[in-house]
């Protein structure tokens, strides 16, 4: 690692609520941010982080999500991610994260993430496409 990963390191980044990250089974007048999305956001807010720190043959893979969504966000709305690194045990990276938009708190939780060295990962993945062309 280039510059090494610990407890206490932070970023926040912010998102604006599209149309794509949105549910509209309630219409279009009533569109909120998807779960799924603030997830995905939430994700990349702390692989960011990670990339930062990293040796250029590095990346990393999220492994668990437990997030509370508390509060719907608008269409058009910004959000901000905020992810908090609480624990590096080897290659595991633990993060609080939360997010709010200009009027609320919309979510707490964690995330967890593992390093890892790109190649070897790709070689991994593409064995196991190999073994999934020869049953499928």
């Amino acid at each position: 690692m280039s510059n090494p990963l610990k407890a206490g390191i932070s970023v926040s980044r912010n998102f604006t609520v599209d149309k794509g990250r949105t549910i509209g089974f309630m219409g279009e007048d009533a569109r909120v941010y998807a779960t799924p999305s603030l997830i995905t956001d939430i994700e990349q807010t702390c692989r960011d982080l990670i990339v930062e720190h990293v040796g250029a043959d590095e990346d990393s893979v999220g492994f668990k999500v437990s997030i509370l969504h508390t509060a719907p966000t608008l269409l058009g709305m910004e959000v901000t991610v905020t992810a908090t690194i609480t624990e590096v045990d080897g290659a595991k990276v633990v993060f609080d994260v939360s997010a709010s938009d200009p009027l609320d708190a919309i979510c707490s939780g964690k995330h967890e993430r593992f390093v890892v060295n790109i190649e070897k990962t790709k070689q991994r993945l593409l064995a196991k496409a190999g073994k999934a062309a020869d049953i499928g």
